[in-house]
């Protein structure tokens, strides 16, 4: 019983910092670490006391790709704008986004990551193309597909 208040309480934390999180690169163009740190954490307390939704090992290696993935994606756009010469483009994939798709790895894996990329990436263009803007606030729509990727796990328990 004590353990299912426990789980309950560590779901509705990471709910409510993905909600602050989202709001604030809405809002201020960041994703601040006193957000992204305890959703980590509580990440690696849901891994560590209930093994869900996946093992320790599939939660390191999701953490790691997902992170090296989105900091060779990051580098490789910031090399391209400064070969450009144009220093009035900032990078259109920021740090606070490198470590959200890092902690996103690692509360969904691989499988679950890749769902949430695909998800964050066509409903990011999509409203993007509807609100005709070049900046897009990446981490609202990759917690939406953190969500189903997420779902899609819990589903497959």
């Amino acid at each position: 019983m004590i353990f299912n208040i426990f789980f309950a309480m560590l779901l509705a934390l990471a709910f409510g910092l993905s909600l602050m999180i989202a709001r604030a690169d809405f809002r201020r163009r960041i994703i601040p670490d006193a957000y992204l740190f305890p959703l980590m954490l509580t990440g690696l307390a849901l891994i560590a006391f209930f093994d869900w939704p996946h093992g320790l090992s599939a939660a390191v290696i999701g953490g790691i790709f997902g992170y090296t993935l989105a900091a060779i994606t990051g580098f490789a756009f910031d090399y391209y704008l400064r070969k450009q010469g144009d220093d009035n483009i900032s990078a259109p994939i920021g740090m606070g986004d490198i470590k959200l798709i890092g902690v996103g790895g690692l509360w969904l894996g691989t499988d679950g990551l890749a769902i949430a990329l695909v998800i964050a990436c066509i409903s990011g263009m999509i409203w993007a193309r509807i609100r005709h803007q070049k900046f897009i606030p990446f981490a609202p729509f990759f917690l939406i597909g953190a969500f189903f990727g997420l779902l899609n796990l819990a589903i497959s328990l």
